[in-house]
């Protein structure tokens, strides 16, 4: 009896703790995002460049944008000092608090990061044409466009990055746009 008692308490302590976690604490803040909400969020550009939004910019476009949006109180008026990273740098160095843009491998991540971190205190600021503009001011500052060259969701995706060849790909095969591979350990 002591058996079939024990067996009994267990089974409603279980079935009460699960019962309870599956209510779990309501708190009354937050709410489920609307699928426009959702939409609005997923911006990540692939180096195809498919996601690109229309716009386009040149270099001298960039330079205005760069003085116009205050990008040197971070990155200097010649992008080559701080506080903030250097946009304009040959090599990696041990100094180097990131990689230049010389060794990014897509032009497109470049597009894709300005798009959505800068300027700092305010992301997504930008519109389009500025990004547009801006990358092509910052591949032109690092001798990979031509200064009249003219960015838009056509030309970005067909730059050919000067590093381009040291890209690794993942091991697994992974190749962007496909879902991650899940690996368990055995």
């Amino acid at each position: 009896m002591a058996s079939l008692h024990s067996c009994l308490l267990t089974g409603m302590i279980v079935g009460l703790g699960a019962a309870a976690t599956a209510q779990g604490p309501q708190y009354g803040l937050g709410r489920t995002p609307s699928q426009m909400e959702i939409h609005h969020l997923d911006i990540a550009i692939s180096p195809e460049g498919k996601e690109l939004p229309p716009g386009s910019g040149t270099a001298a476009q960039g330079a205005a944008v760069y003085a116009m949006r205050g990008c040197g109180s971070c990155h200097g008026p010649t992008q080559m000092e701080g506080p903030g990273p250097k946009l304009v740098e040959r090599e990696i160095t041990p100094m180097s608090n990131h990689y230049p843009i010389r060794f990014w491998t897509y032009a497109t991540n470049i597009w894709d990061y300005i798009n959505r971190a800068m300027p700092y205190d305010r992301p997504g600021l930008l519109t389009a044409n500025e990004v547009y503009s801006l990358t092509a001011f910052l591949l032109y500052r690092n001798e990979i466009i031509q200064e009249k060259d003219v960015l838009d969701n056509k030309t970005l995706p067909k730059i050919q990055m000067p590093h381009r060849d040291l890209y690794v790909p993942h091991p697994s095969g992974w190749k962007p746009g496909t879902p991650w591979p899940v690996v368990l350990k055995p």
